[in-house]
């Protein structure tokens, strides 16, 4: 089952182009937040690709809100890695985890513009 859910995650971020990840921000913060987790939490990787990523989206004009909750939810949001987790760790724990993950990648990529707005 590791095995299927690191090629599932291999195959996605393969097929899905970079553009497609730009494409679909407009310029409303909170959609764009709520987009950015919901695209993070379907294409799961590692966190040093997704640093990667989140630079190539800045470059291309994507909101740093829709970029933080991208990197949070890509790294602790895993719809893929769902059958896995809940056959290992119990059903309930991990909805509840991922869950919790989602709207906390919410709340932490706000959070993070606010600070970076008032530091700057």
């Amino acid at each position: 089952m590791i095995l299927g859910t690191i090629l599932l995650i291999s195959l996605i971020s393969v097929v899905v182009p970079k553009s497609f990840y730009i494409s679909v921000f407009s310029k409303n913060s909170f959609l764009d937040s709520l987009v950015g987790s919901l695209i993070g939490s379907i294409s799961a990787g590692s966190p040093m690709v997704s640093y990667i990523a989140g630079g190539e989206m800045l470059s291309q004009g994507v909101g740093l809100i829709a970029v933080t909750a991208f990197l949070v939810s890509w790294v602790t949001v895993g719809l893929i890695q769902l059958p896995a987790e809940s056959t290992i760790l119990g059903k309930k724990f991990a909805l509840l985890r991922n869950l919790s993950a989602f709207i906390f990648s919410i709340v932490v990529a706000i959070i993070t513009v606010l600070l970076l707005g008032v530091l700057s």
